[in-house]
């Protein structure tokens, strides 16, 4: 009796489970409230795979649309930009990290330019000074294949930039952008000619911006991460819309490749210099003949110079020099130059830069104590000298 009792018992049981089952896989909501309770986290779990899933779609979306504007952006700008060899002439003994670089004597080096201007008839190139330095010819292939011989208009080696000349119709001017709209980790492509193997695209982010490297006299660089070789100077820095927001100037490296850190020069700085090139074939700035150096904590005491006080310190003089004839001494702090406030060496050597050579200028001084207004007539800055 006992074990038939069991035995309706467990059948009843069986049938009772196999029902909620049912009822539970197909008609939830007939359930308790306190059941949804306890089938909500399995609910919960089986929703969490669906998560990442999206997210991995939605990355690999992203990732090819930004693939898709890399590959546009560089098929816009690639036509502007060109390879040169360089022929004739004394090289100077000296080393710059593109290519063309290295030997004296006769020589034919490689590099790059960008076409930066169209006309009916030619248009302009800019390239870097040391690719095109010393050359008594200058041969330039296009993307599509045409050469020709450009024209030297001029070059400015305190920024290692030249404009050239080339007589050629329908040449693919590339568009320009901003480099101050640029942003660290922004996109951006870097296109030359790297050791003469033909026209070359490589991808990076901008890793910094207003960079001073001690390259060059007048510079703040773009830094990027693109890979740039021997052959990429004066090659193209373009953004995500191809458009030019530099111009390919250096990189840092023992091994003479790229090791992820090149140097371009802003396109507003080579856009300044181009239209000085243009207009007198040569780019005039003003001159006072000082040296200077960094305001310190130690120096101003010494000096006995206002605490708060901002200014660079006048460490010489040149003789007959616009400062000397203004009565700048050595241990003078200079503030002001005209309107601009200085308060580093940088910042005094482009001041005065800008100034136009000829016109007169204020200087706000101070010396010890006492605050002084001097008078400079404006020099034009010599020709460096290499």
């Amino acid at each position: 009796m006992l074990r038939t009792l069991w035995l309706i018992f467990a059948q009843a049981c069986t049938v009772a489970l196999a029902l909620l089952f049912v009822v539970q896989t197909l008609r939830p909501q007939w359930l308790p409230d306190e059941w949804a309770m306890r089938r909500a986290p399995a609910a919960r779990e089986q929703a969490v795979p669906a998560v990442p899933q999206v997210a991995t779609r939605a990355a690999a979306q992203a990732a090819s649309h930004v693939q898709g504007s890399l590959a546009e952006a560089a098929a816009r700008a690639a036509p502007a930009v060109v390879s040169i060899a360089t022929s004739g002439g004394a090289r100077p003994q000296r080393l710059w990290p593109f290519g063309g670089d290295g030997q004296g004597g006769s020589r034919r080096g490689v590099g790059s330019g960008v076409i930066v201007e169209s006309g009916p008839e030619g248009g302009y190139v800019l390239t870097n000074h040391h690719v095109i330095e010393g050359a008594q010819r200058i041969d330039l292939q296009l993307s599509d294949g045409r050469e020709t011989v450009a024209e030297l208009v001029g070059t400015d080696p305190e920024t290692d930039l030249a404009l050239l000349k080339v007589e050629l119709p329908r040449l693919p001017a590339i568009s320009t952008g901003a480099s101050k709209a640029l942003q660290v980790g922004e996109a951006v492509l870097a296109i030359g000619n790297p050791f003469g193997v033909g026209q070359t695209v490589t991808a990076g982010i901008v890793s910094a911006l207003q960079r001073q490297a001690g390259i060059n006299t007048f510079e703040s660089f773009i830094q990027t991460d693109a890979a740039i070789n021997p052959g990429n100077s004066g090659g193209a820095l373009v953004d995500a819309q191809g458009r030019l927001v530099g111009i390919n100037s250096a990189i840092y490296s023992r091994s003479g490749g790229s090791v992820g850190l090149g140097f371009a020069i802003p396109i507003e700085l080579a856009q300044e210099v181009m239209e000085a090139l243009r207009s007198e074939g040569r780019v005039s700035r003003g001159w006072m003949g000082v040296t200077s150096r960094e305001l310190s904590s130690e120096l101003m005491e010494a000096l006995r110079l206002p605490a708060d006080l901002q200014g660079v310190l006048v460490s010489g003089v040149q003789q007959g020099s616009p400062a000397e004839r203004a009565g700048v001494r050595p241990g003078d702090v200079i503030v002001q130059v005209g309107t601009s406030s200085v308060a580093n060496p940088e910042q005094l050597l482009n001041a005065v830069a800008r100034l136009k050579p000829g016109s007169e200028v204020e200087l706000r001084v101070q010396r010890g104590g006492q605050a002084l207004g001097l008078n400079a007539r404006v020099g034009q800055r010599p020709v460096p000298t290499r």
